[in-house]
């Protein structure tokens, strides 16, 4: 799946849904405009982001560029009602108020075949496109599901799991996978002789601040299951690019703290912490592209320039001191025996 995502770098649209905040439509657009001058060609997104205001927006800036030069992935697992709903009324497991500032339509959980069916369905109109090329199951896991998220796991495995592999299959979609901020239902996934997903998106956790959970199984079972892993959040929710949230909620004192130490190593060796997140990503190879999110068009051009800088070694050799990264993690290093 390397090659069809056209570059390492992607853009991950869930800012676009209004996340956190009342984004603008014209600062929307120009941010995904950024993204293409930039040179970036693939773009993630989901109907859960804004309840389909993430979608609209993509799908509207993308409409007056040719189909084939870029890779188009979105999710499936919520189906959008025209019916309304009080945001602030959602139970959104650990993510309450994410999208508090999105559309107001009505979200509803569906895991089934025919709502697999149904949600490609409504992504394509609002995306303005006739064809998919990626689709993620969406948030089978703890944190939006609690001690349920196994039955909904189960529910995916008879519905969406058999869909997208058949439209595979039939050339319809390139690939699927899940799309999941937790490692466990990654693991539950390939461990299935009956499915063979192609590629998956793994959220916030592999990061610089959340990586040694991946590193036991997941990382390791991708690589000899040749599932190509998408990275997610690289910055852990803003936290390492300068924000204050870490996993959608305000970042504690602990994590303020670890981030300091890093950004203290960062500024020593010259370097900005958002190379050091978007590398350190990078460096795994299970890894094919990372796809942090913005809502603003500056942001970009630093994406760009973090994943061009020039990191000594020294560095990471610091990081690994101070036992800030894992010991078992890949390092992007040119020292031999580093990785």
């Amino acid at each position: 799946m390397k090659d069809i995502l056209k570059g390492k770098l992607g853009f991950g649209t869930a800012p676009l849904g209004n996340m956190f905040r009342n984004i603008p439509e014209e600062e929307a657009m120009a941010t995904v405009d950024a993204a293409w001058d930039s040179g970036i060609r693939y773009f993630d997104t989901a109907p859960f982001y804004g309840a389909g205001l993430s979608e609209i927006r993509l799908g509207e800036a993308l409409s007056k560029r040719n189909r084939d030069e870029y890779v188009l992935s979105t999710k499936v697992g919520r189906i959008i009602l025209d019916e309304m709903e009080d945001p602030a009324g959602r139970d959104l497991g650990e993510k309450g108020g994410l999208f508090e500032f999105g559309r107001k339509n009505k979200i509803i959980n569906d895991y089934s075949a025919d709502a697999t069916l149904r949600s490609i369905e409504q992504s394509l109109k609002r995306l303005q496109t006739d064809r998919l090329d990626f689709v993620y199951i969406h948030d089978i896991a703890q944190d939006f599901y609690g001690d349920e998220w196994l039955s909904y796991f189960e529910s995916a495995r008879t519905g969406a799991f058999r869909v997208l592999t058949r439209l595979r299959e039939e050339g319809v979609i390139k690939g699927w996978g899940l799309g999941v901020n937790r490692v466990e239902p990654i693991e539950l996934m390939l461990e299935l002789e009956e499915a063979k997903p192609d590629i998956t998106l793994l959220a916030g956790r592999y990061s610089l601040l959340d990586h040694e959970h991946a590193l036991q199984r997941v990382m390791p079972m991708a690589l000899k299951n040749n599932v190509d892993i998408v990275v997610g959040g690289p910055y852990s929710s803003g936290i390492l690019a300068g924000g204050t949230h870490f996993e959608y909620q305000k970042a504690s004192p602990e994590i303020i703290s670890k981030v300091e130490k890093m950004k203290g190593i960062t500024q020593r060796h010259g370097i900005s912490i958002k190379a050091a997140a978007l590398q350190f990503s990078l460096a795994n190879p299970a890894v094919a592209a990372v796809i942090p999110g913005a809502s603003r068009p500056e942001r970009i051009a630093e994406d760009q320039a973090a994943l061009k800088t020039v990191i000594p070694d020294a560095f990471w050799q610091e990081m690994r001191e101070q036992k800030l990264v894992a010991a078992n993690a890949p390092l992007p290093m040119n020292l031999k025996g580093s990785n």
